[in-house]
């Protein structure tokens, strides 16, 4: 990613005996030969009569991942020092970090090396600290990051381009410098030979730098960086990429977890649910009980078979793909950084969800994997499983063309698909250009929405600016998804930490909610909201609910459309209760008074011990024929009068959605008891109709159950079955 107005000078002393290097490594055949070339260069560049030399980190900087700041004469001497100018919405700059992960395994500060990250902005909500701090952690970066905030170090060096890396001998003196991704090989040889020759020297110092990493400090949390949500809209569950913590969730509309796929670790692995791993998965489309995967640092797409309980690779080989143009089977066809994907229909207009659009951030293009055999618009008919570049030269772009292959885009990170006349098109948030394009699905012809500027190479025309078109302004988009009921497009504008919706026929961009202020505000109406970075977004309920990942609140927040109120949805696990954060006051229900013909029945004692989880299991029949009112929520509570630290933590309350498919209610018994006897109540209320919709009620019905809490380790305790027939 290259910056407007660089002059690259400072750098520009080592060119002349780098370039003349590399060009003789193109003749070099053997390691030998390569590493004896390196030593010669370095031979060279010490005896110059004066150092290239870096200048001092200024003052007042802020660092991450440091005890105190650090000083390039005062702290690195004795080391061979890596910068690496970044800037964290950069796919090239992501790109090379496995790169520098991996030097770090190799060497540590011990062996003389140390990574300093430079983060030099492109976006300006990319200067602030807490934003930079979220990409540490959502990254895994632990090495020092300092925020220059305002390039000084960039341009003092004269830095052109995000990433460049910057080598540093033990004097801060430049040795090297390389530009772009894709040079691993000369990372690692340049800085081998590098610590090499100054030990050879006797100049490398083994003393430690004092890390301190920011993640180390966080409480944990339900969420790690949401990058993407989905609903499937048969059973209304949620699918979340729940991208830090490197797993795909498959939740209820009440937050409770029904699948839980991969993590916390990232890793590559096909299998049974328990055993299959994601690295940072990004977009996700569900369709039929199968989930397909963006896996975006596995640079693959993974197929999630939700009644097999199985995870597969459908496309990807694994590591990061520089082909532009595609054509071979998915699981032989190399692909780079996917960010989200969608389904779509062939043009064959025989099937529905036959082609899985992707936005392939990594080469800056859309992508297509064929479910089934299958036609794309100005295609032949193509074969299933064959996975091909649909619309993109693979430049990095803001440009639109009547020609699919000769339109650029820059870093396209969301989708979604307005399959109806007269729309028939994909909407792309096109992040690194801030804009939002359309594709359509006719003729494949690629065209402005809103934002970014006419000329196709500035990718700077960013703001916050409600608007028409080219007028309109956003920062860094990533998310998209369209409201068939409504023909409006909302708008994860990222940067601004707002949601958008925009008028396709009009043109017409404004902002729908949040004031721009990254604070969380957990409840709210649309105008006094919230958000921080949003990276995706969906519409669920047919119509009514607009869900967000909250990317770096670490919250799926709901927006309904109808009330113009935000709320938290909170995620837990039924056998105990993890929510996202505390139960906020306004989200409890109100436990309604009892009637006063509801039956009270009390269980006999169970014994229990510290830390064992208790369930309960409603089996209630209603009347032949009857059913649960819709639109009026039949629910359960739970209450330990007297005793309400049995609670603490736990679900005390939920909906009962399906009279034959009643929930489980848990309670784990706290490790620290401050009782050896308490009464648990649960006290239900059902809201039917008789069969024929002539009459509605509500019966009630509590149940007591004495506890004994022993220190006695017990036995698995049987489900206490809490049956009634009203």
């Amino acid at each position: 990613m290259a910056a407007p107005g660089s002059r690259g000078r400072s750098l520009s002393g080592l060119l002349p005996a780098q370039t003349s290097l590399e060009y003789a490594l193109l003749d070099a055949v053997t390691q030998q030969e390569k590493d004896s070339l390196v030593y010669q260069y370095l031979q060279k560049v010490d005896g110059w009569e004066q150092d290239l030399s870096v200048p001092e980190f200024p003052e007042g900087l802020e660092w991450l991942n440091t005890e105190e700041p650090i000083s390039v004469y005062k702290d690195l001497c004795g080391k061979i020092v890596i910068l690496d100018f970044f800037t964290y919405c950069c796919i090239n700059c992501i790109h090379l970090l496995p790169d520098l992960h991996a030097l770090e395994h190799t060497y540590s500060d011990k062996d003389g090396l140390l990574i300093i990250g430079v983060h030099s902005a492109k976006f300006p909500n990319e200067k602030v600290l807490d934003n930079i701090k979220s990409a540490v952690l959502r990254y895994n970066i632990t090495h020092p990051v300092v925020n220059d905030a305002d390039a000084s170090l960039w341009q003092e060096l004269e830095v052109s381009c995000w990433p460049t890396l910057v080598i540093l001998g033990p004097r801060g003196n430049m040795l090297f410098s390389l530009i772009g991704e894709g040079h691993k090989d000369k990372l690692f040889l340049y800085t081998s030979i590098a610590l090499k020759y100054y030990k050879d020297r006797g100049q490398i110092r083994d003393d430690k730098i004092g890390i301190k990493l920011y993640k180390d400090s966080l409480p944990p949390s339900p969420l790690l960086f949401p990058g993407k949500v989905t609903v499937d809209q048969v059973t209304n569950r949620l699918v979340i990429a729940d991208t830090g913590h490197h797993r795909i969730l498959v939740v209820w509309k009440n937050g409770q977890i029904q699948y839980s796929i991969g993590g916390p670790n990232p890793g590559r692995k096909d299998g049974i649910f328990s055993e299959s791993t994601f690295n940072s998965p990004q977009g996700v489309a569900i369709m039929n009980n199968i989930i397909y995967v963006a896996d975006t640092e596995n640079h693959l797409i993974r197929k999630i078979d939700l009644e097999a309980e199985r995870v597969s690779t459908v496309a990807g080989i694994g590591i990061q793909g520089t082909d532009k143009e595609g054509g071979a089977k998915g699981e032989q066809q190399p692909i780079s950084s996917p960010w989200d994907v969608v389904f779509g229909t062939s043009g064959s207009e025989v099937q529905r969800g036959d082609i899985l659009w992707i936005a392939m951030a990594g080469t800056h293009q859309i992508w297509a994997l064929l479910l089934d055999s299958g036609k794309l618009p100005k295609k032949n008919e193509l074969t299933k499983g064959t996975c091909l570049r649909f619309a993109g030269s693979g430049n990095e772009e803001n440009r639109n063309n009547a020609y699919p292959h000769k339109a650029g885009f820059a870093q396209p990170s969301g989708l979604s698909l307005a399959s109806e006349d007269p729309w028939s098109c994909l909407f792309v948030a096109d992040s690194e250009s801030s804009t939002v394009r359309t594709i359509s699905l006719k003729d494949g012809a690629v065209k402005h929405l809103v934002g970014g500027e006419r000329d196709p190479m500035n990718l700077f025309a960013f703001g916050d600016v409600d608007g028409v078109g080219i007028n309109a302004k956003l920062q860094h988009p990533l998310g998209v998804t369209w409201d068939k009921k409504r023909n409006l497009l909302y708008v994860a504008d990222s940067y601004n930490h707002k949601i958008k919706v925009v008028d396709p026929k009009t043109k017409n961009c404004t902002t729908l909610a949040g004031t721009g202020d990254t604070n969380n505000v957990t409840s709210s109406s649309f105008t006094e909201s919230t958000f921080n970075e949003p990276g995706g977004l969906c519409i669920g309920e047919n119509g009514q609910l607009l869900y967000v990942a909250d990317t770096n609140n670490h919250q799926i927040k709901i927006m309904d459309l109808e009330t113009k109120m935000v709320s938290v949805l909170p995620i837990f696990r039924s056998e105990n209760a993890v929510v996202d954060g505390p139960f906020l006051v306004e989200k409890q229900k109100t436990l309604p008074k009892l009637p006063k013909s509801a039956p009270s029945i009390r269980l006999s004692p169970v014994t229990v011990c510290a830390g064992q989880t208790l369930q309960f299991q409603l089996r209630l029949d209603l009347p032949s024929g009857s059913k649960l009112t819709e639109g009026v929520p039949s629910c359960w509570f739970l209450r330990a009068e007297g005793n309400e630290w049995l609670l603490q933590g736990q679900m005390p309350s939920g909906d009962i959605e399906n009279i034959s498919s009643q929930p489980t209610i848990s309670l784990q018994i706290p490790d620290d008891c401050l009782s050896l006897e308490a009464i648990v109540s649960v006290s239900v209320f059902l809201y039917y109709c008789s069969a024929d919709s002539s009459a509605c009620m509500m019966k009630a019905i509590l149940f007591s159950q004495p506890l004994q809490i022993t220190d006695t380790q017990q036995g698995c305790i049987a489900p206490v079955e809490l049956r009634y027939v009203f």
